[in-house]
């Protein structure tokens, strides 16, 4: 039975693996996209050592009573844990007039937006803040690739809003051509007049010149008799000789 086997080795040591899982969080927090590619057991490790200190800046935004600047710092040093200290030369150049201040550590660049953005962003969410998606098998070793990422990252964010614009101007593309073309010119979109929206004068007009093209066409008919007809007429004036 596994007991107290809850989490992977991953082939290292307790130091390198925390090392590693607090570079790994550092790199997705800070990412642009919000999202990194790595293996799926590590992205599996990673996705709880995350989410829990998503959590400590969750609950820095929910504090209420009177004693909430203390409390919300000790919530943000609990959560310095999960990330590499700053840099040691940050105070010793400081102190020195005229010395130029060293530059923060990506862990302490990620703290900071931790309890900045993403503590607001999951203020009424309850957990489930990362997304595991695989990928598929590397190759060469064959391991198996995922992609970890933040729920709400700007990437979805866009993708949805692509879609709600493709949706509303599908169901603009849907109106009939008639509807929209009825005031202004009486006909229809499409090859074929639409009577319906006819102006009268138009009908009257197309009246006429059908009933004109028709008493033409029977005059024509009428008149013109053709080879059949004149042999016609030239065997019945036989047969009543005979």
């Amino acid at each position: 039975m596994r007991h107290l086997r809850a989490h992977r080795k991953l082939g290292r040591t307790s130091e390198h693996r925390m090392s590693m899982l607090r570079n790994m969080a550092t790199s997705l927090i800070n990412a642009s996209d919000e999202r990194i590619i790595t293996t799926l057991p590590k992205a599996k490790e990673l996705r709880p050592f995350v989410e829990r200190v998503i959590t400590l800046s969750r609950r820095a935004r929910t504090l209420e009573g009177e004693d909430i600047v203390a409390r919300a710092l000790h919530l943000r040093r609990q959560a310095a844990v999960f990330f590499h200290a700053g840099n040691r030369q940050q105070s010793p150049s400081t102190g020195k007039r005229g010395g130029q201040r060293a530059p923060r550590t990506a862990g302490v660049a990620a703290l900071k937006r931790l309890f900045d953005e993403l503590g607001e962003r999951y203020r009424d969410r309850p957990g489930g803040y990362t997304r595991i998606i695989k990928l598929g098998r590397r190759d060469g070793d064959n391991a198996e690739l995922a992609i970890i990422e933040l729920v709400g990252n700007p990437n979805e964010v866009a993708s949805t809003s692509s879609k709600a614009k493709s949706a509303i101007s599908g169901k603009k593309k849907t109106t009939k051509p008639s509807e929209t073309k009825a005031a202004a010119g009486g006909r229809r979109g499409g090859k074929k007049a639409d009577s319906t929206f006819e102006k009268e004068e138009t009908t009257r007009a197309r009246g006429k010149g059908e009933a004109t093209l028709g008493e033409t066409k029977d005059a024509d008919k009428a008149g013109r008799g053709g080879s059949r007809s004149k042999k016609t007429e030239s065997t019945a004036a036989e047969k009543d000789a005979d």
